[in-house]
C-alpha cells in the first residue's frame, strides 16, 4: 500500500508522504508520462526528500530540547499571519486556508511546527561559531529554493470561442479570425485594445486581463503556453475546450530567489 524511502533515526517518512508534498506540479509530471519527465520527477522526490528529512532531525531535536508553545503563541503567529495579508479576517483566512485544503487546526500545528523549528536552528546558530560571509553564502547557495516565493503569473487573453457542434468548416474560419487578429498584434497593434474589439470573454472589458494566478488553476493547455512566454510577449493561436486564444504574459512573480 506504501512504501519508506528514509528511516531518521527511529522515525520513517513514506513515500506518500513525499507525494502529499510534492502536490500538483508531481500530478502534471505524471500525466505528462514522458521520460525526461519522469526524470524531472526523481530529481523533484530527492530534493523534497531531503529536505522532509532535515525537517524531520529538527522536529526530533526540538523533542530532546524539551521545547514546547504555548496557545498565546500560536495565537500570536496566527494574527502576525492575517496582518501580513492586509489584515485579513478570521472568516477569509479560513476559506483561503479551505481552497489550500487546510482547515484551521491543520494550519495552527503547521506554525507550531515552523516556530519550534525556527528556535531549534537558532539555540544551535548560538552554540555555534558565528559563521562568516563565505559559509552564509555557501548556505544561500546549497539552499537557494527556500528563498522562492510562490510563482504566480498574470496572462490577458483574446478570445475566440467555438461553439459546441461547430462543423469542421466552422472552426476553420474562427480559426482564420484569430489568425488575422494575431497577425495585427505582431505589427504592432495594441494588444489590449484588439481584447476590447474582438475577445468574446468577459476579461475584454479588462483589455484581456486576467489577473494573477498561481500554477494548475488554469487549462494545462493554456497554462503550458502562458508560462512558456517572456512578460511581455505574445502567443501563437491557442485551442482549449473553450476555442481559440491569443495569450499574452503581463506578470511573473515569484521566479526568482529573495536576494542574498
Amino acid at each position: 500500500m506504501d512504501r519508506i524511502v528514509a528511516v531518521v533515526n527511529q522515525e520513517i517518512i513514506t513515500l506518500s508522504e513525499l507525494e502529499k508534498w510534492q502536490g500538483p506540479f508531481l500530478a502534471e509530471i505524471k500525466a505528462e508520462g514522458r521520460l525526461e519527465k519522469r526524470e524531472k520527477t526523481q530529481e523533484a522526490l530527492r530534493k523534497l526528500l531531503d529536505r522532509l528529512v532535515e525537517e524531520k532531525l529538527i522536529d526530533q531535536e526540538a523533542k530532546k530540547l524539551g521545547l514546547k508553545l504555548t496557545g498565546k503563541e500560536i495565537d500570536a503567529a496566527v494574527e502576525e499571519v492575517k496582518r501580513r495579508n492586509g489584515g485579513m479576517s478570521q472568516e477569509a483566512l479560513e476559506k483561503a486556508l479551505a481552497a489550500e485544503g487546510l482547515n484551521l487546526e491543520g494550519f495552527r500545528k503547521q506554525i507550531e511546527k515552523q516556530i519550534l523549528r525556527m528556535k531549534v536552528i537558532g539555540l544551535l546558530m548560538k552554540a555555534e561559531t558565528k559563521p562568516g560571509e563565505k559559509e552564509l553564502r555557501e548556505f544561500y547557495r546549497k539552499n537557494v529554493d527556500r528563498y522562492r516565493g510562490q510563482e504566480t503569473y498574470r496572462p490577458a487573453h483574446i478570445l475566440f470561442v467555438i461553439p459546441k457542434g461547430a462543423t469542421p468548416e466552422e472552426v476553420q474560419e474562427i480559426r482564420k479570425k484569430c489568425q488575422k487578429v494575431l497577425d495585427r498584434v505582431r505589427r504592432g497593434e495594441d494588444f489590449g485594445e484588439l481584447a476590447i474589439l474582438y475577445s468574446e470573454d468577459a476579461s475584454a472589458k479588462d483589455r484581456g486581463d486576467l489577473g494573477f494566478f498561481k500554477k494548475g488553476e488554469l487549462l494545462t493547455a493554456f497554462e503550458r503556453e502562458a508560462l512558456r512566454l517572456n512578460v511581455g510577449e505574445t502567443s501563437g493561436i491557442v485551442r482549449t475546450e473553450f476555442g481559440f486564444h491569443i495569450i499574452k504574459l503581463l506578470d511573473r512573480r515569484g521566479v526568482e530567489p529573495l536576494p542574498f
